[in-house]
């Protein structure tokens, strides 16, 4: 039974809360004694994050105002993690309403009431995808190009909605994080590359990316969120690492052969659509799409500094341990 709503003081929102940050981020907050009200939609809390001490859990649809509102009385603060991700063609029109409406609405209900304080989740996607084998910072404009996923450009777009409300008056920031990766569905996500590691997938693909612990991204977000900061936006990469070093350390820690060879352009393009022709076939999603097999060919390479010198308390998981540590959950879970 999920509890009621209360109306106490001081309340902290957090938005797609049983998501794979969202749910990470209610437990930190949790675990720091805040009053957390936890947006929900389609998909329920798990038992777990349902008996989390001082967390609120309630339905919201945020393309709907008047559950905006509601969910909104008495907030102070807000992080923005709720967000459709797919790079399924057929979630074009989907994905580009709802992450950009549902932003507009917290925004705009933020401003009405005077919110002390909004963080959103955005991704390093948002930044374009124009530049490859060069550094990528946080003053990276937006250009048009056939790397960009609609996923990408529907987080631009929500991130303008963002800077608009901070030129009305609202106090943000956003954070940039790479490819995140955590405890979640093995079955779904970055969590998905566990299995399939495990599984001794002999390919690898040979493009780079930023890579962070999701738990980093929580204690990213509540510090931000404590912070003076505002107006800013974070790359979040604990480093730039390949696809194969990514995949080897998995290998390693879960004692299974790691993945040995290198998959190209051409043989991505037929597994894309290999896996395009499956999803025909079955009416469920493509594990593979074009956009994914394109990106993961890429070499995109993000400096993090911003966020270190704004924050020199804070400090990434060294990389190795989070895979260890990821890897071992995941071990446990399947034994």
């Amino acid at each position: 039974m999920l509890s009621p709503v209360t109306s106490g003081k001081n309340i902290v929102l957090v938005t797609g809360a049983s998501g794979f940050v969202g749910s990470h981020l209610t437990r930190y907050l949790s675990g720091k004694g805040e009053q957390v009200r936890a947006l929900y939609n389609t998909r329920r809390p798990s038992s777990e994050l349902e008996r989390l001490p001082g967390v609120t859990w309630m339905k919201c649809d945020l393309l709907d105002i008047f559950d905006v509102e509601e969910a909104m009385r008495d907030v102070t603060e807000v992080y923005h993690c709720a967000a459709i991700v797919s790079f399924q063609r057929r979630d074009k029109a989907r994905l580009l309403h709802f992450n950009v409406e549902s932003t507009a609405n917290i925004v705009n209900e933020a401003l009405e009431r005077g919110v002390h304080k909004l963080v959103y989740v955005s991704s390093v996607a948002a930044l374009g995808r124009s530049k490859e084998g060069e550094e990528i910072t946080e003053e990276e404009q937006w250009e048009e190009s056939r790397y960009n996923s609609v996923y990408a450009e529907s987080k631009h777009l929500a991130e303008l909605e963002i800077w608009r409300g901070q030129g009305e008056g609202l106090r943000a920031a956003v954070i940039n994080p790479g490819i995140i990766i955590g405890e979640g569905d093995w079955d779904n996500g970055s969590a998905a590359l566990v299995k399939v590691v495990h599984s001794e997938f002999p390919y690898y693909t040979q493009g780079i990316n930023g890579w962070v612990d999701v738990l980093d991204v929580a204690r990213a977000l509540y510090m931000l969120m404590k912070s003076e900061v505002s107006g800013e936006r974070f790359i979040l990469s604990a480093g730039n690492f390949s696809y194969k070093e990514v995949f080897t350390m998995m290998a390693e820690a879960m004692d299974r052969k790691p993945p040995h060879k290198p998959a190209g352009r051409l043989m991505s393009g037929i597994v894309w659509r290999l896996s395009a022709l499956k999803s025909l076939l079955t009416g469920k999603p493509a594990t593979i799409t074009k956009e994914t097999a394109t990106v993961a060919q890429r070499k995109a390479l993000y400096n993090n500094n911003k966020l270190l010198k704004a924050l020199p308390e804070y400090s990434y998981t060294p990389f190795r341990h989070t895979i260890e540590r990821i890897a071992k959950s995941y071990l446990n879970e399947k034994s």
